[in-house]
């Protein structure tokens, strides 16, 4: 399955290949999500595009033991996806759409705060305002997947360079995923 967003040239020439083709890209920069962490329940976070990364982490946290419960938004319902894959982990699942025609009306926020959701650790994938909106609406530890437009991908260009707590980090080579208590908001 195809699982991507076109926003620019690139994204627009591959939505044109046929399924099968191969393409040489440069992919798999940056880091991941860890899941050494010291965590009993996790909370998933995921965003529009944001949620493919997060139902792998999900699978490998299953596998670790730890208990996962995952928070999908979307701006409306035709745009759900990866609901009933998250829900076949045996995990709970719970939307929220902007516009309110599927699960909670209003963001992933809305979702935490209505279901009163406790967990221990925070991953996230999405845009900014959702992440930033997390990072004010909680209190846990967590790390943060930085979804940035790159102009090279490998760190040369600085073009997606973000101030943190530690200095300027490139999201393509430094992220994409960030610690809660380095970001500088």
């Amino acid at each position: 399955a195809r699982i991507y967003k076109v926003v620019g040239k690139g994204t627009a020439q591959m939505a044109t290949l046929a399924a099968g083709v191969k393409i040489d890209t440069l992919t798999g920069l940056g880091n991941g999500f860890d899941t050494t962490v010291e965590h009993n329940h996790a909370l998933l976070v995921g965003g529009g595009v944001g949620v493919p990364p997060l139902y792998r982490l999900a699978r490998n946290l299953i596998a670790e033991g730890k208990q996962v419960t995952v928070v999908l938004g979307f701006n409306t319902a035709s745009e759900i996806f990866y609901e009933e894959e998250f829900k076949a982990l045996g995990i709970d699942v719970y939307c929220s759409t902007a516009d309110g025609s599927y699960g909670v009306k209003g963001f992933v926020t809305d979702v935490i705060r209505q279901k009163s959701l406790t967990f221990d650790y925070l991953y996230t994938c999405g845009p900014l305002p959702m992440l930033k909106a997390l990072y004010d609406a909680t209190e846990v530890a967590g790390e943060f997947s930085f979804e940035e437009r790159m102009g090279c991908g490998f760190g040369a260009c600085m073009g997606c360079t973000c101030k943190t707590k530690y200095g300027n980090k490139r999201i393509c080579k430094d992220g994409p995923v960030l610690k809660r208590e380095e970001i500088i908001w």
